[in-house]
């Protein structure tokens, strides 16, 4: 198992590498950063070739993302056009994130797990068919929409959560806005459970269980969830990522300042150094995630092992 993760450390390199020096060409060759630093006014020529100089804009592509590479590793991420270091604004944006997260994280979990296996248990059945129309439902309607909707009649008329919050957010305020960033996850991991259930149900081992005299409880929980979770942990470990990563839309609904308001922010304003520092964070985070679901496969099912 030592031999294996220090081989995908080593894997992750090159990944790490390409994403990011693509991601660096992207931002930086797209646009003048100094204009849009200055924005609808125009810069005096002696203070943007200073800038310039500074930022060592004039330097080539390939040289700014060593230096930018170089600077990563003593913990500098670079300053954005506001003179406030990336460092901080990711001090004050990813707590916010990884709260909605993990709030999000465990409503798609929980729900869609349990909506998986009774629909998977019955198959075929009103419960199923219900969790099915349920779940195309949630997929076929936009977040945006799900997010102003539930904004308006839970936060807004009936007053339950809060309609909106900004900087320093708790987990309760985060449990509505959780709900809207899990809800299409929340399909995809009931639909996954769901397929994956009704195939194992009908395979030997588990009528060989049954046939043993086991309770069925103990069939259920520990032979056919265990092989049934697999591409339900590959969707999720994957996941982790895409939620921290897509919840630009969620952010500004409900005005939380988190990457994804970053990310909006940066894009918006061309605010380069912003927008490359966030992002490669959050290489980083897919790669890990990655590196976990393979090292989770091993726990689930006793038949791979890594050399």
């Amino acid at each position: 198992m030592g031999r294996y993760v220090i081989r995908r450390l080593l894997q992750m390199v090159p990944v790490f590498i390409g994403t990011t020096f693509l991601i660096f060409v992207m931002v930086y060759a797209i646009g003048d950063p100094i204009a849009a630093m200055f924005g609808d006014r125009t810069p005096d020529p002696a203070t943007a070739a200073a800038i310039r100089e500074s930022l060592h804009l004039n330097d080539p592509l390939w040289s700014q993302y060593l230096q930018y590479m170089a600077g990563i590793f003593q913990g500098d991420f670079g300053t954005s056009f506001n003179g406030t270091p990336v460092v901080e604004l990711m001090g004050n944006a990813f707590p916010n994130t990884i709260k909605l997260t993990l709030v999000a994280f465990a409503i798609e979990l929980v729900v869609g797990l349990t909506l998986g296996v009774i629909a998977g248990l019955r198959r075929g059945r009103i419960v199923d068919t219900g969790v099915l129309v349920f779940t195309l439902l949630v997929i076929s309607i936009p977040t945006f929409v799900t997010g102003y909707v539930l904004q308006y009649f839970i936060g807004v008329k009936l007053g339950w959560a809060a309609p909106a919050v900004s900087i320093d957010v708790t987990f309760d305020q985060l449990l509505l806005p959780g709900i809207v960033l899990a809800g299409v996850s929340l399909a995809y991991v009931s639909r996954l459970t769901r397929t994956s259930v009704a195939e194992n149900l009908r395979s030997d081992y588990i009528r060989t269980a049954t046939a043993k005299g086991l309770p069925r409880r103990r069939v259920v929980t520990v032979h056919l969830m265990r092989n049934s979770l697999i591409p339900v942990v590959t969707f999720l470990g994957t996941d982790i990522g895409g939620l921290m990563a897509g919840a630009v839309v969620t952010e500004r609904i409900f005005n939380i300042q988190g990457v994804g308001y970053q990310l909006y922010q940066g894009i918006l304003r061309q605010n380069s150094p912003t927008v490359v520092g966030f992002v490669t964070i959050l290489v980083v985070v897919f790669l890990a995630a990655n590196l976990l679901v393979d090292l989770l496969y091993a726990v689930l099912d006793p038949r791979i092992r890594y050399a």
